[in-house]
């Protein structure tokens, strides 16, 4: 359970949320029946090792509602206050995403990030914040906002949240304590203003790292998520360190050095129509001694030219990745 009341949640969300967050792709058993609980909470243990201060519970895979309640209790578990758990709220309806909120604030998840279901077609900015409102005020959880392309909303606005609409939220409802900046992109315009309007309201994450990298050395930036960056390892946490500790010579000499692992990752499809390939950062992460392992039918392929260009891609910054055969990853490092 959450360790404040809806009316704290903004105090919790200045402390907690301070370092970088990724994401946990859950793994399922060998038969693609049930989860692997074991490969959860082997990749649990290695973001808090990692340094990651929080992980997203992705949902956006093949998991029924019962699964993913249960994914977001042994993620908690596991975590046991060592990071704190992200509910991903992109279920199929209004409805869905109240009941599946409901599901993992008891299980455990400390903070929502309120994403839009593909089948939510909004003819105006009100309602998006109708919906918006709707589901905030159903939830006593923290709520982190989250401007991106990906809902369709440029049609409205080219902000996707324009700054009207955020400061409503941000007024009506105490509990949205974050704004995940993304709205734009891939100009960071929108990211910009949403820092100039809200920074002293709300904490505002830098998500994408090449931009936090950069824009964290000339503006106060405390937090970067959620976000896949495993499969830098650890790199990203200390990166965050250095910045915050004024090391902007050294954030950026390892911001160099990582480029080959970076330009691997968007050299290869990584996303499409709005859909990420979770196969694929499934498998970029276990090169970084993450899980690895299935996931239910549907998902996006990897094949062997991408492991082949993501590998070296990791070697050639350092990062020393695993040498078990790539034919590993599809059983994964606890298979069941």
């Amino acid at each position: 359970m959450a360790r404040y009341t809806r009316g704290e949640a903004r105090d919790w969300a200045r402390e907690a949320l301070n370092g970088v967050a990724s994401v946990t792709i859950p793994t399922m058993t060998a038969d693609f029946r049930q989860l692997n609980e074991r490969a959860i909470r082997h990749d649990i243990d290695l973001a808090v090792e990692h340094g990651f201060v929080g992980t997203l519970a992705c949902s956006e895979v093949a998991i029924t509602a019962p699964e993913y309640r249960r994914f977001c209790e042994i993620a908690a578990d596991q975590a046991a206050n060592r990071l704190f758990i992200v509910h991903h709220a992109v279920f199929n309806t209004l409805e869905d995403n109240i009941e599946a909120a409901k599901a993992a604030y008891d299980a455990g998840a400390e903070l929502m990030l309120l994403g839009y279901p593909p089948y939510f077609f909004p003819q105006s900015l009100d309602e998006v914040h109708a919906y918006t409102r709707a589901l905030c005020d159903a939830t006593d959880m923290a709520v982190m906002l989250f401007p991106i392309p990906t809902w369709g909303f440029s049609r409205l606005h080219p902000s996707d949240l324009p700054v009207p609409l955020l400061r409503r939220l941000i007024d009506e409802c105490p509990n949205v304590v974050a704004i995940k900046a993304e709205g734009g992109a891939p100009h960071i315009m929108a990211a910009l203003e949403v820092h100039r309007a809200f920074h002293k309201d709300v904490v505002i994450s830098s998500p994408i790292e090449h931009e936090y990298v950069a824009l964290s050395q000339f503006m106060p930036i405390p937090f970067c998520g959620t976000n896949f960056s495993a499969y830098y390892g650890p790199w990203l946490p200390r990166i965050h360190a250095m910045v915050q500790a004024g090391d902007h010579a050294a954030a950026t000499e390892t911001f160099y050095r990582l480029d080959p692992a970076r330009k691997a990752f968007y050299g290869v499809a990584n996303s499409g129509a709005g859909l990420i390939n979770r196969m694929m950062w499934k498998y970029q992460s276990w090169l970084q001694g993450y899980n690895g392992g299935p996931l239910r039918h549907p998902t996006g392929r990897v094949y062997q030219r991408d492991m082949t260009l993501l590998r070296k891609g990791q070697e050639n910054a350092g990062l020393a990745p695993t040498c078990d055969a790539d034919v590993a990853f599809f059983h994964g490092r606890h298979p069941q």
